[in-house]
C-alpha cells in the first residue's frame, strides 16, 4: 500500500475534510490532494468525485471557495480536489509565469524536456490518484465522475471525453474546450508537448468530442460577464463541435456572472446534483 500523510484533517458538515501529501511517481515527486469525506463514508463505500482546479489554484482552491461539502454530505458523494501540477521543481521558468509551469500543468502528461519527467498530471488523475484513494478511503471506483474550473474544465472534458468507460458523469465551469486554438494553449503546448500541433489534438475537447462523444450529457455553466470568455475559452466552438458529434450537452449561460468562485459556488450544487444523478445519488 503506498503511504500518505496526513497534513490535517477537519470536521466538516458531519463529515470529514482532510488534506494530504505523498509521494508521486507520475510527476516524480510529492504531491498533494484534497478529500471530503461525507458522513456516509463511516459505513459504506461512496461515489467519488473528482474536482480539477485552474490556472495558479491548488488544492484548498476549490475546497475552500466552492462550497462544496454541505450538499456532498446530504448526496453522500467524496470530493477529491488534487494540486493543478507539481511544485517546487527547480527547472528553469517553471515559476514566475502563472500561465505556464508550476500551477498550470494544463492536465496534460508533457513529452518535451525537463517537462516530461514530472509534469504528467493526466496519467497522475486517471490512474495514480484514483488508485492511491482507493487504497486509502471507502470509494466505489465503478461510480465515478469528474469535473472542474477553466484550466481545470478542460482537464476534466478531455479526460471524460478519452477515457470514457471510467467516468459516469463530467461538467465543468467556464473550461478551455479549444486550447489549441487559443493563446493560453498555443502559449503552453508548444513547450510542453512540442511543435507538431497534431500532437496536441489528444488536449482539444473539441477535437475529441467529433471523435467519440461522452455518453452521457455534459453540463457546462458559463459567466457573460467572464474576463475571458470571447479570448481564450469560446464555448460557442464546443457547442458547435458537440452538434457535429453527436454529443448531448448542456451549456448554460448566465448574464453578470464572472470567471471567480463567486460565480462557481452560486451553481456548484447544480452541478453536484448532476454527478449525483448519474452516481446513484438521485
Amino acid at each position: 500500500m503506498t503511504e500518505i500523510e496526513t497534513i490535517s484533517e477537519q470536521r466538516c458538515h458531519g463529515g470529514v475534510q482532510g488534506f494530504y501529501r505523498h509521494h508521486s511517481e507520475s510527476c516524480g515527486g510529492p504531491m498533494r490532494f484534497a478529500l471530503y469525506q461525507p458522513p456516509q463514508a463511516a459505513t459504506e463505500v461512496c461515489p467519488v468525485l473528482y474536482y480539477l482546479a485552474g490556472l495558479t489554484c491548488t488544492d484548498e482552491t476549490a475546497t475552500i471557495k466552492a462550497g462544496a461539502q454541505r450538499l456532498a454530505a446530504e448526496l453522500g458523494l467524496i470530493l477529491v480536489m488534487p494540486d493543478t501540477s507539481p511544485r517546487n521543481t527547480g527547472f528553469d521558468g517553471a515559476t514566475g509565469d502563472w500561465e505556464f509551469g508550476e500551477g498550470a500543468g494544463f492536465y496534460v502528461d508533457a513529452t518535451q524536456a525537463p517537462w516530461s519527467s514530472r509534469f504528467r498530471m493526466h496519467s497522475y488523475v486517471v490512474d495514480e490518484l484514483p488508485a492511491l484513494v482507493a487504497q486509502h478511503f471507502p470509494v466505489d471506483r465503478e461510480r465515478s465522475g469528474i469535473m472542474g474550473h477553466s484550466m481545470g474544465g478542460h482537464g476534466a472534458l478531455t479526460i471524460a471525453l478519452r477515457h470514457p468507460g471510467r467516468y459516469r458523469s463530467v461538467s465543468a465551469f467556464a473550461p478551455i474546450v479549444a486550447p489549441t486554438q487559443v493563446p493560453w494553449g498555443e502559449k503552453a503546448f508548444p513547450r510542453y508537448l512540442g511543435d507538431d500541433p497534431s500532437t496536441w489534438a489528444e488536449y482539444d475537447a473539441c477535437e475529441l468530442v467529433r471523435r467519440h462523444p461522452f455518453g452521457g450529457t455534459i453540463l457546462i455553466d458559463q459567466g457573460e460577464a467572464d474576463a475571458f470568455l470571447s479570448t481564450q475559452l469560446k464555448p460557442e466552438l464546443f457547442d458547435q463541435a458537440c452538434a457535429e458529434g453527436g454529443q448531448s450537452l448542456l451549456l448554460r449561460r448566465h448574464p453578470g456572472y464572472d470567471h471567480s468562485y463567486y460565480f462557481i459556488s452560486t451553481f456548484i450544487d447544480d452541478h453536484l446534483r448532476h454527478h449525483a444523478k448519474a452516481l446513484g445519488r438521485l
